[in-house]
């Protein structure tokens, strides 16, 4: 009987692999863009402040999406199992998004915009939220619970692009010295 409803995930692997790969190449590729940009870190006044809030989110949240496509990829038993870890993730994600608000909330250096707080909080909140659901109710819910769980999973994947984006971004172009005058006539 557990074989039978543990099944089920078999059919999501080809999605959990695609989410899982891409989310460990992102990470991987987050650390050579920090690596990469000292310079603009530093022009940009960019500190370990600024960084937990804006890049380590991103780090997390693609970290998330590989975990929570390496537990629907694992051989379970029961359908239970898994819910609960993925609920678990939830949970966790619910709680550091917490802490990343609170830097949000307390940020000197860039002060949020509107759609800082939709990416960096909002999203990431409803994702969590909804792994954590999904988590729980996947034993008594699987098809419903399964279908948020990779909703929620895609979404932090695109979360985490967005972020990262608007991160490279903003240090490689909005914090550029500015160039005078004479500079431009240099050139």
């Amino acid at each position: 009987m557990p074989e039978a409803s543990v099944s089920i995930l078999d059919r999501w692997d080809t999605f959990y692999v695609i989410i899982g790969s891409s989310s460990a190449a992102l990470t991987g590729l987050m650390f050579v863009v920090v690596t990469l940009m000292p310079e603009a870190r530093r022009r940009a006044g960019v500190t370990g402040a600024s960084a937990s809030a804006f890049a380590t989110p991103t780090v997390v949240h693609f970290c998330a999406a590989l975990l929570v496509s390496a537990i629907l990829t694992a051989p379970w038993i029961a359908l239970w199992q898994p819910g609960l870890a993925v609920g678990l993730a939830g949970l966790a994600g619910l709680i550091y998004c917490g802490l990343v608000t609170r830097r949000f909330v307390r940020a000197t250096e860039y002060k949020p915009a509107f759609e800082d707080w939709l990416w960096h909080v909002v999203l990431s909140i409803a994702s969590y939220l909804i792994l954590f659901v999904g988590g729980f109710t996947l034993r008594d819910d699987a098809a419903d619970a399964l279908y948020g769980i990779g909703a929620a999973t895609l979404l932090l994947l695109f979360i985490g692009i967005h972020n990262a984006w608007d991160s490279v971004t903003y240090m490689a172009f909005d914090m550029q010295e500015p160039v005078s005058v004479e500079d431009k006539r240099k050139r």
